[in-house]
């Protein structure tokens, strides 16, 4: 794992990961952390690289995965998952401090220190220090004496080296003490062998992502088949939910969001039949004052317009095929995908190292201490490992081990007869949504109701999912027919697991037996004690789709100990122990 404070066109990481390749004792995975202030365009990227021959078809695979130049952190998964680029979009003392990761090398990189001072600053030295491996080294062309003596101060002793081009001189050092607890991210390995129990998009998502890094995944699901409850519809949507002071779930669907859409065109392009679009989704205003506070979110975040801009009604219109209630949000990028889908892809992609077990149900789990065990209902083991990931949805709150304040939302979606490429031509949203025509039907959605349990289609549902399609499509019905009957239409009824804080919820489990035992809530994440082996995947609510990916390559790095696709604060905002926290640190860690 290196660490760099500059990414700049990228030519280090190119270097790096070129070496690496050539390399016969090279690591199994390379991962590469860095942070750009100010980042290149794709096509400035392009220029700039093309005066590096050698690094072209490396730098080609790059730019196909740069991501959209916003805020934040950006995971790309590069040169077939071996090689693994985490990049922080903003100034590198935010990144540093909000990164978790444990680095074997930093790279020190930028303009002198005269010129570009807050790169070079004591805060920055401290942050590295704070993220290095035991016997972390780092390698800078700057000797300059500010330099040495902040990282000396900082826990760096250095030395002077033969210089590389025109350079006399360059640095090298190398961390002379023990490293900061926070910087060793404690992997779970267990023997790289896991089950993973529930094949909705959560489970199947996951599967493939420690499959990739070489796991053994055992994947057990109660249904015939994955994707058979609330991942089971036709057609999600999948973008981003901004606001105005870009708080958590702003940031975090935004990065949920861009790194889905990288991974289905990843999966995609292996030629696996996953059927998504970008075709770009319309978020409309409910009236005019919401217009105004939509525009003004726009113009506040300054995001690239190809990720999100506002469009008046008539440009909605136009982009949509018909005519549309108000203006609103436009996501050029974003657009529809099929969950039964994604996750029939996943699992295509994990390869032989996933075992399914369809058609059995997990009665309860056991542990002997060193390994969990699936159990029937006539207590017959059917799958073993030291790790057990839950993802079975709302089911999830009925094993023992589990103390989530899980709830089930119950969504009903409607199946519309659609004509291929009839209006609207893009996924459209406003208190539910409606999607494209896709092997002649197009769905529109969904109702949400709390601890509503009924499985069946309600004629109800479909009239208020007609109503509210209605409110956002002026005149939709009238093309649906004279003699068209709402109550015969034909959906689909899912029940989400969702939670209170409308955030999912993402890693190791508490110990219900010590949270009884402690006798009053935890003050800090750090204090809630984790059953060994145990993690969620879960509360991922209606917004399984913009969750599931990058949730799932969460819990993958965190079980490997790699660097993480999330900013620290995010991910103790998903945490699952956040329940277990006093009142006013619970809220501290979610706002």
């Amino acid at each position: 794992t290196i660490v760099e404070t500059g990414f700049g066109a990228g030519l280090n990481f190119l270097a790096t990961w070129a070496a690496w390749r050539e390399d016969a004792r090279r690591s199994a995975r390379l991962h590469f952390v860095s942070c750009e202030l100010h980042p290149f365009t794709g096509e400035d990227l392009a220029l700039i690289h093309a005066a590096w021959p050698g690094f072209a078809a490396l730098a080609t695979e790059l730019r196909a995965q740069w991501p959209v130049l916003a805020p934040g952190l950006h995971r790309l998964n590069l040169d077939a998952g071996r090689v693994t680029l985490t990049l922080f979009l903003g100034d590198a003392a935010e990144g540093l401090a909000r990164i978790d990761a444990r680095a074997d090398a930093f790279y020190l990189d930028g303009f002198a220190p005269a010129k570009n001072p807050a790169l070079w600053s004591e805060r920055i030295f401290h942050l590295l220090a704070g993220l290095a491996a035991p016997g972390a080294t780092l390698a800078t062309w700057s000797v300059a004496g500010e330099v040495r003596e902040g990282l000396r101060r900082a826990g760096f002793a250095t030395e002077k080296a033969p210089g590389f081009g025109t350079k006399w001189q360059m640095l090298r050092g190398r961390l002379a003490r023990e490293p900061h607890a926070r910087s060793t991210p404690q992997a779970d390995s267990g023997g790289r062998h896991a089950l993973v129990i529930g094949a909705g998009i959560a489970g199947c998502t996951v599967a493939e992502r420690l499959a990739e890094r070489g796991w053994a995944v055992e994947l057990i699901d109660r249904a015939p088949a994955p994707a058979s409850g609330a991942s089971g519809n036709l057609a999600g949507v999948l973008r981003p939910l901004p606001s105005l002071d870009d708080n958590r779930m702003s940031r975090l669907t935004r990065a949920g969001s861009l790194y889905a859409w990288r991974r289905i065109h990843q999966l995609q392009a292996r030629g696996l039949a996953l059927h998504a679009d970008d075709c770009g989704v319309l978020h409309l205003g409910r009236d005019t004052a919401q217009e105004v506070k939509m525009r003004a979110v726009v113009e506040r975040l300054a995001l690239p317009t190809d990720h999100l801009r506002f469009v008046g009604v008539d440009e909605a219109a136009e982009l949509a095929g018909c005519a549309v209630a108000n203006g609103g949000w436009w996501f050029a990028g974003s657009g529809w995908v099929q969950p039964p889908s994604l996750c029939a892809a996943s699992l295509e992609a994990a390869g032989a190292r996933l075992r399914t077990h369809f058609g059995q149900t997990v009665a309860r789990l056991g542990h002997d201490g060193s390994a969990w065990h699936a159990l029937g209902p006539d207590d017959s083991t059917i799958a073993s490992a030291p790790v057990v990931i839950l993802a079975p949805g709302t089911g999830i709150a009925g094993f023992e081990q589990v103390s989530l304040p899980v709830v089930s939302a119950r969504g009903q979606v409607s199946h519309l007869p659609a004509n291929a490429g009839s209006a609207p031509r893009v996924v459209v949203c406003r208190g539910g949504y409606v999607s494209p025509a896709f092997d002649g039907l197009r769905c529109a959605g969904a109702t949400f109701a709390v601890d509503d349990f009924d499985p069946g289609l309600r004629p109800q549902d479909h009239v208020e999912n007609l109503q509210r399609l209605e409110a956002m499509l002026p005149g939709f019905g009238a093309g649906l027919g004279v003699g068209f009957d709402p109550t015969r239409l034909d959906g689909r009824v899912g029940f989400r697991p969702a939670s209170p804080d409308r955030l999912p919820m993402i890693g190791a489990l508490p110990d219900p037996a010590a949270l009884a035992d402690a006798g009053s809530p935890a003050r800090s994440l750090d204090e809630v004690q984790r059953r060994p082996g145990l993690y969620a995947l879960s509360g991922y609510g209606a917004r399984g789709l913009v969750w599931s990916a990058l949730a799932a390559e969460l819990l993958a790095s965190k079980l490997e100990g790699d660097p993480s696709p999330l900013e620290r604060d995010l991910a103790e905002a998903i945490d699952p122990a956040r329940f277990a926290l006093r009142p006013a640190t619970r809220t501290a860690v979610r706002e």
